[in-house]
């Protein structure tokens, strides 16, 4: 068992938010779904109060049969949205091009967009990331097809790195979701939300940490 984390990392409790407008209820009203994961330890494990909040993830959900405006980009993020008006070939069905659609499994014509995922220091460099944001997904799966992701160092870099540190950055986390099943198609990061190694990320932690994994 690991030593030097907070806390035992399968009392971690993931809670997943979505946020709109109270007044967008008609469809016509209806934009990208945001979604914040936050990580925190469960007040039922032994854990130090000011290191209980481990990170937090920024999601959005995109309806691909639904037509982009300007707006979308605020949430979505420039990339995003071009990435999408690129991939759909038929916005009335949310139809992704042949190559894409070959790839990925059935489900319904949404996108989850990875926006940022940011631990707290002391839970850094153990694989939460990974597991986490593969946690996060899968939730999600039943509400979406795929997810996409842009990784570079604007949006995996940590506030004042330097330019060769937001880069390392961005590689790492490159990395970090090839471990968990996305696939780079055209520039992005992309995996299908029903892709077992989603799963499977849960797994080196549990054998890890489960209770009893260190006795022979």
């Amino acid at each position: 068992m690991v030593p030097d984390l907070p806390a035992n990392p399968l009392s971690i409790e993931l809670e997943l938010k979505h946020r709109r407008f109270w007044w967008q209820i008609d469809d016509e009203d209806e934009q990208p779904e945001q979604w914040d994961a936050r990580a925190e330890v469960s007040e039922l494990d032994v854990c130090p109060d000011e290191l209980r909040h481990v990170g937090d993830i920024a999601l959005v959900i995109a309806d691909l049969t639904k037509e982009r405006n300007l707006l979308d980009s605020v949430v979505l993020g420039e990339w995003a949205l071009e990435f999408i008006a690129e991939t759909v070939i038929d916005p009335d069905q949310g139809k992704l091009h042949p190559e894409l659609d070959a790839r990925i499994s059935q489900g319904p014509p949404r996108m989850v967009i990875l926006r940022r995922i940011e631990l707290t220091e002391p839970w850094r460099g153990h694989g939460l990331g990974a597991a986490l944001i593969a946690s996060a997904l899968r939730i999600l799966s039943p509400n979406a097809r795929l997810a996409a992701c842009r990784v570079s160092p604007l949006d995996f870099a940590l506030p004042g790195a330097d330019r060769i540190t937001a880069e390392l950055s961005s590689l790492r986390a490159g990395a970090m979701l090839e471990s968990i099943g996305f696939q780079r198609w055209r520039g992005v990061h992309l995996v299908d939300l029903r892709n077992p190694a989603l799963v499977d990320a849960r797994m080196e932690l549990l054998d890890q940490w489960w209770p009893g994994q260190d006795e022979d």
